[in-house]
């Protein structure tokens, strides 16, 4: 497990494969206290010749059986029909996204390549009172909680999230201390949330020759008390 703060109102490289590539935008509070909050708002997926959007839209009064999420395919809007387990289909793209409950929770798939799990989460006042997030009435920082599962990755993969999953990667993150932060910012960030101009960027690049199969669940987001984007495996 690891923390990566980031920084509010930046883009930044999770993962980046040659023909993948996850940029997440980040949101924030400042704090007196050091590092400034920060969760995920949204995240731009780039597959093939394809740009897939799954944001959080700005929210003051969070309502439950509200859907705060916004999805977008190539620029277009994505309507899901309402109702647990109704599903949305792209054959073009191959995309399938299912829902997971009424609102706010989704599963994306691409058969044989990823899957990503999505849920739209507000701050509330309680966790902004414990926590000392000093969130106002006019906006709940309403974030994405995701999940990530890859069918393959290339040797070279790299993103926040990425090297984690390069073959002979070793964390230089401090595994015994309270909070084990991943730095990294300047080799991370994008220009915006579809580029990939980042310093580690694989995308379109020629494959390894060897593919990284059957890769573990990585659940990403905010958690209680966390100032920034919580990882684990």
């Amino acid at each position: 497990m690891f923390y990566f703060h980031g920084k509010k109102d930046k883009d930044f490289c999770l993962v980046t494969d040659p023909d993948l590539h996850i940029n997440g935008h980040f949101i924030g509070k400042k704090s007196t206290k050091g590092r400034d909050f920060t969760w995920v708002q949204s995240i731009g997926i780039l597959f093939g010749p394809n740009q897939l959007y799954i944001g959080a839209n700005k929210v003051s009064d969070w309502h439950d059986t509200t859907d705060y999420m916004h999805i977008q395919l190539n620029g277009q809007d994505v309507i899901i029909p309402t109702g647990d387990s109704e599903t949305w289909l792209s054959s073009e793209t191959g995309v399938s996204i299912k829902r997971v409950g009424p609102a706010n929770a989704i599963v994306l798939e691409i058969a044989g390549s990823f899957k990503v799990t999505a849920r739209v989460v507000p701050i509330t006042q309680e966790e902004s009172r414990i926590h000392g997030y000093d969130i106002m009435s006019d906006d709940c920082f309403a974030h994405l909680e995701l999940g990530f599962k890859f069918n393959s990755l290339s040797s070279s993969v790299n993103g926040v999230l990425g090297q984690t999953y390069a073959p002979g990667y070793r964390t230089q993150v401090k595994m015994g201390a309270p909070m084990p932060i991943m730095g990294g910012n300047h080799k991370f960030s994008s220009s915006h949330l579809f580029s990939t101009d980042c310093a580690v960027s694989r995308f379109g690049l020629n494959h390894d020759a060897d593919e990284l199969d059957d890769l573990p669940m990585v659940a990403c987001g905010g958690d209680s008390g966390a100032r920034g984007m919580v990882c684990k495996r």
